[in-house]
């Protein structure tokens, strides 16, 4: 019975390790059976076919050796659109939603130039998250976005295509500006680079650590290494009045505003997640 498998997968679950063990086997179950989570709640005596139950051993199995719940079923919903995540990209993280809040709002926001469309960059796209969703809520907005990895690139590609946007968003392969084909001056350049410093990736949880992709995670000895490089960089590709926005780690605010003072840029703003912890910045040319 449905019930009996959820209560037996997520005390397995428990013993492994993983967080939320009935909620973690509610939600494989329901990707296995095709309902909605909830409905799983007025399914409880029913029975499984046998491919059913196979199905559900294999994913807990999987599940139980801490791979990411989002890689298993193989999408994940950020900011209400339904995304897919393979490993080669990072499964992006609900702090990442109010990067994107953030940047949607400043490009909706009556412009001086309302006659010409917005220019954005999303500088390490990964799965293309901040790209898709910024053409989803801004209609009127030109979406560019470098990724260095190959992989993820074609991640990001199917996730615009899935969407329907692939006129909006043009992708280019590389390491930083100089992959961008013609010089450009965007409204608003939007980033969540790498952030953890390269002696704490060993401690992290097991789903990250040994799952997703390290170059996506690895900041540098402090974490701060393309930070550095936004700052020295960013400001020729800005428009006076545009705005670089970006995602940073637990305890980076003040060293970042350091980094970004001396390169003679304005810290407009601040932003802290659902933790209270500082998360998001924001800034302009000086």
């Amino acid at each position: 019975m449905v019930l009996e498998v959820i209560q037996r997968s997520a005390e397995f679950l428990g013993k492994k390790g993983v967080d939320s063990p009935r909620l973690q086997a509610e939600l494989l179950l329901a990707h296995v059976v095709k309902l909605p989570r909830m409905q799983l709640y007025l399914n409880f005596q029913r029975e499984l076919a046998p491919a059913e139950v196979e199905s559900m051993r294999e994913l807990v199995r999987r599940r139980g050796l801490r791979e990411p719940l989002q890689q298993i079923t193989g999408s994940t919903s950020f900011c209400g659109l339904e995304l897919a995540v393979t490993r080669e990209v990072l499964v992006p993280r609900p702090e990442t939603e109010l990067l994107a809040e953030r940047a949607w709002l400043f490009l909706q926001a009556p412009a001086a130039e309302s006659d010409r469309p917005a220019m954005v960059l999303d500088f390490g796209t990964g799965s293309g998250c901040l790209a898709i969703t910024l053409a989803a809520r801004c209609p009127q907005a030109r979406i560019w976005a470098l990724e260095v990895s190959p992989t993820a690139l074609e991640v990001a590609r199917r996730n615009t295509a899935s969407h329907g946007l692939t006129e909006r968003i043009r992708f280019f392969p590389g390491d930083g500006f100089g992959a961008l084909p013609e010089v450009v001056e965007f409204d608003l350049i939007v980033s969540n680079p790498p952030y953890i410093p390269s002696g704490e990736l060993a401690g992290l949880q097991p789903e990250v650590r040994d799952f997703e992709p390290r170059g996506a995670l690895d900041g540098g000895a402090d974490g701060l290494d393309y930070y550095r490089r936004l700052a020295v960089e960013a400001a020729p590709w800005l428009r006076s009045e545009g705005r670089l926005m970006l995602e940073f780690g637990d305890g980076q605010a003040e060293r970042l505003r350091e980094i970004f003072l001396a390169q003679k840029w304005i810290v407009e703003a601040v932003q802290e997640d659902y933790t209270h912890q500082p998360r998001i910045m924001a800034l302009r040319r000086n």
